[in-house]
């Protein structure tokens, strides 16, 4: 499977602590060792993050979304508009997700505590997909959508992870959320957001190949599959122009 997600700090430092056992014929140490090896081990995006590539190839469109995880619009957005299309034109485009928003943070002396707009439970919900990013490799996107789109995000982690990444225990990402790990994380993502030029104002806020504007916010909120295909400027797949392909029946 071809993923262009770019996912915030979506590669571990120590892979083998988010897994119960490899999920491919090589082990952890090896993941990274070749493209192909990579790609066999469903961590192409990640390895070519840590190696200061792009996975989908110049000319593709970088979509990051800073949100926080109980905001009622910032759901809409993510499982009604990026899911959708990133599931559609995932060839040609990236994601980057930022859980934080309009989030504030302190520190204590030892560690940083964060207060959220919608209040502890979204801290909590942040955390976990922070950690879900830091950890799920591939499938954290996915996670995240399934998430956002229950009824209860947070009693929806468990679930979401065993159904997508089964190979992930459940309590490594809960000592992720609950200890130092998940700390930093959440405190670069508080500096992500708080480097953003313009400052943002509200959330979802969008930005396309690293820009915000009120057009490309507007544009992505009203339509982000149009978006996308009309800002990618190599040749459009056939989701962007409509064009039918023809089916393979040389096998069942």
């Amino acid at each position: 499977m071809k993923v262009a997600v770019f996912i915030c700090l979506a590669f571990c430092l120590n892979v083998e602590n988010c897994f119960s056992k490899p999920f491919c014929g090589h082990p952890p140490s090896r993941w990274c060792e070749t493209p192909e090896i990579a790609k066999e081990c469903g961590v192409g995006l990640q390895c070519a993050e840590r190696n200061g590539t792009r996975p989908s190839g110049a000319g593709s469109v970088q979509v990051a979304l800073y949100y926080e995880s109980l905001c009622p619009g910032c759901r809409g957005f993510l499982t009604q508009q990026l899911f959708p299309t990133w599931t559609m034109l995932q060839d040609i485009m990236g994601v980057e997700l930022v859980p934080y928003g309009n989030a504030q943070e302190t520190f204590d002396g030892q560690k940083y505590k964060f207060t959220c707009q919608h209040g502890e439970d979204e801290c909590f919900g942040n955390m976990i997909e922070t950690c879900v990013l830091n950890c799920a490799g591939s499938a954290a996107f996915q996670i995240i959508s399934c998430m956002e789109s229950a009824f209860d995000v947070l009693s929806a982690g468990e679930p979401c992870v065993k159904l997508y990444a089964p190979s992930i225990k459940w309590d490594s990402i809960m000592k992720c959320v609950k200890g130092d790990l998940g700390n930093k994380l959440m405190h670069e993502n508080a500096q992500k957001t708080g480097a953003l030029k313009p400052p943002h104002k509200f959330v979802p806020w969008v930005t396309i190949n690293g820009e915000h504007t009120d057009d490309i916010q507007q544009k992505a909120m009203s339509s982000l599959f149009n978006l996308v295909c009309s800002l990618y400027k190599g040749p459009k797949p056939a989701a962007c122009t409509g064009a039918t392909q023809k089916l393979d029946r040389s096998y069942c």
